[in-house]
C-alpha cells in the first residue's frame, strides 16, 4: 500500500515502512508510513510492504531521499537513525533484503542515489497478534515526532 505524494517543489522523499502487523511490535515500520501519510505533505510518499523486496527498488529510484523504517527486536529505545549507504548483501533467501542491498540495486538497475536513512524503533513483542505493546507504543510517538521534525523542515524549505 503507498500514498502517492502531491505535487509540489523540492526533493521527492519516500517514507518506506516494513514489517508485519500480525505480530505486535513488529508492525511499527507501517504504523509509521500510515502516520506520515495522514499528513499528505507535498512530495512525500509512503509505502509498506511486510519486508523488504524486489519491487521496492523502482519506488526508491524515483526518490531524492528515503527513510527505511523497521522494528528493532534489540538495540537502544526508543530508536535509532542512521545514515546508510548502498551495499550488496544479498542473502540465500529473497525474504532478506537489507534496506542498503535495496539501495544498491536501485543504484545499478536504475541509476538511482538517493539520500538514505534507516529508523529502527525499538519493539518488544513479536508474537502472533495485532496491536503495538505498550512500550514500542511509546517509542513510536518519539519516533514519528523525530520524523515530523525532520521532514517538516525539507518541506519547508521546498516551498
Amino acid at each position: 500500500m503507498s500514498a502517492p505524494a502531491t505535487a509540489g517543489a523540492g526533493p521527492r522523499i519516500l517514507v518506506l515502512g516494513y514489517g508485519n502487523r500480525g505480530r505486535q511490535d513488529d508492525g511499527l515500520g507501517p504504523a509509521v508510513a500510515d502516520a506520515i501519510a495522514a499528513l499528505r505533505w507535498p512530495n512525500v510518499t509512503t509505502w509498506e510492504n511486510d519486508q523488504l523486496a524486489l519491487e521496492d527498488t523502482i519506488e526508491v529510484a524515483a526518490h531524492e531521499l528515503v527513510v527505511f523504517v523497521d522494528a528493532a527486536r534489540e538495540g537502544p529505545a526508543p530508536f535509532t537513525l542512521e545514515r546508510i549507504a548502498p551495499a550488496m548483501n544479498i542473502a540465500f533467501s529473497s525474504h532478506l533484503l537489507a534496506p542498503e542491498t535495496v539501495l544498491a540495486i536501485a543504484g545499478q538497475q536504475f541509476g538511482a542515489a538517493p539520500q538514505a536513512y534507516l529508523v529502527a524503533i525499538r519493539g518488544y513483542g513479536f508474537a502472533f497478534e495485532e496491536g503495538l505493546t505498550d512500550g514500542a507504543a511509546r517509542n513510536l510517538e518519539l519516533a514519528l515526532a523525530a520524523l515530523r521534525e525532520r521532514i517538516a523542515v525539507l518541506v519547508k524549505e521546498a516551498a
